[in-house]
């Protein structure tokens, strides 16, 4: 498929999902977006093998049309998204479905269910934390972290549920029972009540069925199942329970999904721009210690994106500590705009250590760490080949800035406290 054939389709900009369709209808990729028009059109650049992989340069050439399906909001793409590369098993959606290191949630079979995230590991053995679990059902996977903690607060305030906090009836037969002590969960509204005895086996257990429901891409029919529930307990003289429901329904039809939208926006996908950000640590025998970024865009400074930052949590000559903090500090500003590549000044070890940081909040970003010599010049390069062969100007520009900026920031604290 060429950008030609992609201008005579019309793409809404809004949330949803959207999927690569190859020779007979077969589909290839399935991805989710805040902006279809956007995120689908960023497939066409010329740079897309560096920015996303030469598998899927292979997969847009393969394929012969793009579809979508247009969701109410990001949360709802996200779900809907799980669903279908599970039940379509799309060829270029190889790790999605593969990797155990991935989570999935999952509901367990008891009276009254856990809802849990578990690594993919985890629910292949049926352990978490080394306890043992009984699924009976599970969603996934979702292969960034980061995306699905904020999905599940979200889906939480909607369907609340139980995750660790022990049932009544069962408080009572091990003659633990104390009535004014209810889980921390349930004091801020996101248990129903299953350890105070508020939530009745059969409602809590309606309540998993719409969860199961909206986890498969249901919407319309959790919607339409909470609407006769809240009618049922209304005629019923249940007002308590048609409040809940009511509560329910309002928050799932009004979803607040401002979070996701700002991780989905800022996952470094900022137009054609190929956007590079280096760190650098400076101290003096580990005082007055300070971190930096520094952001090349298309090759060029962009020293408005610059960033300073005061190491807290380290206190003595611990490169790599500073260098932890700093970049889990930068992934808390979901406002910048994230690079395609980050640059770090040492060797493997600083390498591996920015690599685990976005791991761990699911982000796949390269990262490429400057080799120096003993007089502090770039001796070699460690990272993908083909992207060091590609863009070694920039890289080795945004380590030298990075270096430079340090430098000049170190001095200015340091003179400022003399």
């Amino acid at each position: 498929m060429k950008l030609q054939d992609l201008t005579k389709l019309k793409f809404p900009d809004a949330p949803g999902v959207y999927f690569f369709v190859g020779p007979n209808k077969k589909i290839l990729y399935i991805g989710k977006a805040t902006s279809l028009k956007d995120r689908v059109r960023s497939y066409f650049t010329k740079d897309v093998v560096a920015t996303r992989g030469l598998h899927i340069e292979n997969m847009v050439n393969e394929a012969g049309a793009v579809r979508v399906e247009v969701t109410d909001s990001v949360l709802e793409a996200l779900v809907l998204e799980s669903h279908l590369i599970k039940k379509h098993q799309p060829k270029y959606n190889t790790r999605e479905k593969d990797d155990k290191s991935f989570n999935y949630v999952v509901v367990t079979k008891e009276d009254f269910p856990r809802v849990l995230v578990v690594r993919g590991r985890d629910l292949e053995a049926g352990v978490r934390k080394g306890k043992e679990i009984v699924v009976k059902y599970s969603f996934g996977p979702f292969p960034k972290g980061g995306e699905l903690r904020e999905a599940m607060k979200l889906v939480r305030k909607i369907f609340p549920f139980r995750d660790k906090c022990t049932p009544l009836i069962q408080r009572i037969q091990s003659e633990t029972l104390d009535r004014n002590r209810v889980c921390f969960n349930r004091q801020i509204g996101l248990c129903p009540g299953v350890c105070s005895g508020e939530i009745s086996k059969e409602d809590y257990a309606k309540q998993i069925r719409n969860l199961k429901l909206f986890f498969e891409g249901k919407t319309k029919t959790v919607i339409k199942n909470l609407e006769r529930e809240m009618k049922t307990a209304a005629k019923s003289h249940n007002f308590e329970r048609a409040g809940e429901v009511k509560r329910m329904l309002f928050a799932l039809t009004h979803i607040q999904d401002v979070a996701l939208m700002k991780r989905e926006m800022t996952r470094g996908q900022v137009g054609n721009v190929f956007r590079i950000e280096a760190y650098d640590i400076a101290h003096l025998s580990g005082k007055n210690m300070v971190g930096v970024m520094v952001v090349i865009e298309d090759g060029y400074a962009k020293k408005s994106d610059y960033r300073k930052f005061k190491i807290r949590s380290i206190f003595s000559s611990d490169d790599t500590g500073a260098l932890s903090e700093m970049v889990r500090r930068r992934l808390g500003h979901f406002e910048w705009p994230l690079p395609q590549v980050v640059v770090v000044d040492g060797n493997n070890v600083q390498k591996r250590v920015a690599e685990k940081i976005l791991s761990e909040r699911g982000f796949s970003i390269d990262v490429v760490a400057v080799v120096k010599d003993e007089q502090h010049r770039p001796r070699e390069i460690i990272g993908r080949r083909g992207l060091i062969e590609k863009w070694e100007r920039e890289i080795l520009l945004a380590n030298s800035e990075a270096h430079r900026f340090a430098i000049k920031y170190h001095r200015e604290l340091r003179d400022k406290i003399r």
